[in-house]
């Protein structure tokens, strides 16, 4: 597939990256040469320096065989332009970043769309509806849901108390023989891999598991959790993401915002119903305390500031606080966050990709997760006629190495998948998938 992807912003070249490697043709424009530079030496793509909104620039960057326009800049005005532009171009696909909740309503989208914008997305939003959803999920470190929650894929972090530590995976079969959950992969020590019958869970494994609703309950606790409830909730910056997760959980929560800015904690007492906006700078220990830390269940930090986020965590993991959330934009700090007893990590790079990366793919994909801290995906796929996963069980099809069909769906009921489970048109398909593996995957479907 030919993308063209437009920006001046980290989250162009983690697109670029995460594209390259699925053998997909690259261009970049950017107005930043020392970006274009860095973007050259670690991907395989062309680059082209200037502005997106410039009809000569697109024109030089083949805007009219791209099969996807991705428009990624910092402003989203500037991304709005570039895509409108490049479908009037010939872009067969045009998708544009935006930042201000505005844009997202279904008026907006609506407009926008008529104008050529083929789809919208904010991280903020979507980062906010994954904080929303951890909140209501308390014993699981990362959870995403399929179809009506028919199914769904959990990540647990096995401490000392886990049940299944030292056993292998089919000896944990043999105990439990109808099991309604299966572990689609591992992440030990900075890699993933998808596990086999003969391996082994160690402690400080990441399991990442495809479960049903029925399921939930056996699964943590063999993961050694709990479910807890939540009543008091502190968020940590009043940005996009905070005020909208404020926003989401208010309504069921009571919620205590801290921001630093005057003026924008003005505003926010003007829009919020039922949180309690609070001035001040959360790393400040006694306003902490007199804010009542301790009585927290849940911490929520989504500064823009990592090292801030990652910092008052761990302060609020000190004082007692069940449940940490925080947003980390550098992805070279997620894998040591996750090991320093921060619960979730969450990243809007990795959230703006799980939705961008449908688009890449020939076969119908209803929904996807790129999972944090893991180089990998969660597809959620349907299943079509003479399709390959179709002509045989599981067992007998020649499925790609790096990835593992964890359920299906049928007629509204999920499955966790065996070796004997025949695929069906119209089924749907949960699939978990290194990088590697994608193109085969999409094949497959």
């Amino acid at each position: 597939m030919n993308i063209l992807i437009a920006g001046d912003s980290e989250m162009s070249l983690h697109l670029c990256k995460l594209f390259s490697v699925e053998n997909h043709n690259i261009t970049l424009i950017c107005p930043d040469r020392e970006l274009l530079r860095n973007a050259e030496t670690h991907t395989d793509l062309l680059a082209v320096e200037g502005d997106s909104t410039s009809v000569d620039i697109l024109k030089n960057a083949n805007v009219r065989k791209a099969d996807l326009l991705l428009s990624m800049h910092f402003d989203g005005r500037l991304n709005l332009l570039t895509a409108i532009l490049g479908k009037q171009m010939g872009a067969k696909k045009c998708i544009a970043k935006v930042n201000e909740p505005e844009y997202t309503t279904d008026k907006s989208k609506t407009h926008f769309r008529d104008l050529g914008i083929d789809y919208l997305v904010s991280p903020e939003k979507i980062t906010a509806k994954d904080i929303t959803n951890l909140i209501k999920h308390t014993a699981a470190t990362e959870i995403f849901d399929f179809s009506d929650n028919q199914l769904s894929i959990m990540l647990i972090r096995l401490d000392s108390n886990a049940l299944v530590l030292n056993r292998t995976l089919n000896e944990i079969a043999y105990d439990y023989k109808k099991l309604d959950y299966r572990a689609v992969a591992i992440h030990r020590r900075s890699e993933t891999f998808i596990p086999r019958g003969n391996d082994v869970f160690r402690e400080g494994d990441m399991a990442y598991v495809v479960t049903k609703p029925a399921g939930i309950d056996h699964l943590l606790k063999l993961g050694g959790k709990k479910h807890f409830s939540i009543s008091n909730i502190m968020i940590v910056g009043g940005g996009t993401v905070g005020s909208q997760a404020a926003s989401n959980l208010e309504k069921k929560y009571n919620v205590k915002l801290f921001e630093t800015n005057k003026y924008r904690t003005h505003k926010l007492t003007e829009v919020m119903r039922n949180t309690l906006i609070i001035n001040g700078d959360a790393r400040d220990i006694s306003l902490l305390e007199d804010e009542g830390i301790s009585s927290m269940d849940a911490f929520i930090a989504v500064t823009d500031n990592s090292e801030t986020n990652i910092l008052t965590c761990l302060l609020a993991r000190k004082y007692g606080v069940k449940k940490t959330i925080a947003l980390v934009e550098n992805l070279d700090f997620i894998d040591i966050s996750q090991n320093i007893g921060i619960d979730t990590i969450i990243n809007k790079k990795l959230a703006t990709a799980s939705y961008i990366v449908r688009f890449t793919m020939t076969a119908e994909v209803i929904s996807t997760k790129c999972l944090t801290g893991i180089d990998a995906e969660v597809f959620e796929f349907m299943a079509k006629e003479s399709s390959p996963i179709t002509r045989k069980p599981i067992r007998k099809i020649s499925f790609p190495k790096n990835a593992i069909i964890g359920g299906v769906i049928r007629d509204k009921v999920g499955h966790i998948a065996t070796g004997d489970f025949h695929i069906r048109p119209g089924d749907k398909v949960v699939v978990f998938a290194l990088p590697s593996a994608f193109h085969a995957v999409d094949k497959m479907f």
